[in-house]
C-alpha cells in the first residue's frame, strides 16, 4: 500500500513539471448536471475504455471495492436530500465505489469524495451501503458511462454502464412541500404565476382543482394564447369536463392554424380524439 500511495504521489509531482504539456487522457474525465424537481444533482467522473480487455471478473474483479470508473472516484453533489433505492441522502457532496459480483453489485456511497482511486478505501469512510442486481445489456459499451435517464419531475435513474453490463440506481426527492410554499408565495405578488401553477399541480396530480381554477386565470389574462387554450383543453378533460375541454382545445387549434402552429394543431387533434372516445 506504501508503494501505491508513494508512486501516486511521485506521479503527482511529476505532473507539475509537465505542466504545459498537452496530452488527451487515458480516461477522460466529463461532469453532468441533472435538474431532478427543482435542484440540480452534479456527477463528476473519468471514463476508461475497454480497449479489448475483459472488464468485470478481469480488469475490475469480483468481490472487490471499484472506484466506478479511472483516476479519482466518481463525486456526487445534491443540492437537496434526496433517496436512492430507498436510502435517503441528506444535501452534500460523495463519492461513489462499487463491489460488484456476478449476480449483484453492492454500491457503496461514501463520506469521502476526493480520493484517487480506492487503494486507501476506508469502510470507516461509508455513509451506506446497499445492493442492487446487473443486468445483461445485448451490446457492449466501449466507453464507461454514467448518465441520468428516466427524469420526471421527482425522479430520476442513474445509470452505469461498461462492456455488456448496466446498473440502475433509482432516484426520487419530495420537494412537494417546498414548491407549493414557492407557489404560495408567487400567488401573493402582483404577477401571478397562474400558467406555471396550473401545469404543476396537474403535472403532478396533486389537486385538479386548483390547476382548472389557475388555467381559468391564466385563459381570462391572455384569451387568445394557443398553447394557454390547449393547456386549457388539458386540465379540463383531465378534471372529466369533456365538452369544456373540446370547446377550449378548439380554440386553440383554430389559433394554432392561424399562427401555422404544426406542433399544435397536431397536439389539439390528438386532444380531440381522446376527449371524443
Amino acid at each position: 500500500m506504501k508503494t501505491v500511495i508513494t508512486t501516486l504521489i511521485s506521479l503527482s509531482l511529476s505532473t507539475g513539471i509537465y505542466a504545459q504539456l498537452k496530452v488527451p487522457a487515458a480516461s477522460s474525465g466529463t461532469s453532468i448536471t441533472q435538474k431532478v424537481g427543482i435542484h440540480d444533482v452534479t456527477l463528476k467522473y473519468n471514463r476508461p475504455n475497454m480497449n479489448g480487455r475483459k472488464i468485470f471478473g478481469g480488469l475490475v474483479p469480483y468481490g472487490s471495492v471499484w472506484r466506478l470508473g479511472a483516476n479519482g472516484i466518481p463525486a456526487i453533489t445534491f443540492e437537496d436530500a434526496v433517496s436512492i433505492e430507498g436510502h435517503k441522502i441528506e444535501a452534500g457532496t460523495y463519492g461513489l465505489f462499487a463491489i460488484p459480483e456476478k449476480d449483484k453489485w453492492t454500491i457503496i456511497i461514501s463520506k469521502k469524495s476526493n480520493q484517487w482511486g480506492s487503494y486507501t478505501y476506508n469502510q470507516a469512510d461509508d455513509l451506506l451501503r446497499f445492493t442492487v442486481k446487473p443486468s445483461n445489456l445485448s451490446y457492449a459499451v466501449e466507453t464507461y458511462t454514467m448518465s441520468f435517464d428516466n427524469v420526471t419531475p421527482a425522479a430520476a435513474v442513474l445509470s452505469i454502464e461498461w462492456d455488456h453490463t448496466q446498473v440502475q440506481l433509482h432516484m426520487t426527492v419530495d420537494q412537494k412541500a417546498e414548491i407549493t410554499a414557492s407557489l404560495d408565495s408567487a400567488m401573493a405578488t402582483d404577477k401571478k404565476p397562474y400558467m406555471q401553477a396550473a401545469q404543476y399541480y396537474y403535472d403532478n396530480n396533486t389537486d385538479i382543482k386548483k390547476a382548472v381554477e389557475y388555467i381559468n386565470e391564466a385563459d381570462k389574462a391572455q384569451p387568445n394564447v394557443f398553447y394557454i387554450k390547449y393547456w386549457k383543453a388539458k386540465i379540463l378533460l383531465k378534471s372529466g369536463d369533456k365538452a369544456g375541454a373540446i370547446a377550449s382545445s378548439k380554440e386553440s387549434l383554430e389559433l394554432a392554424k392561424k399562427d401555422n402552429i404544426q406542433e399544435y394543431i397536431n397536439l389539439n387533434n390528438e386532444l380531440l380524439k381522446q376527449a371524443g372516445k
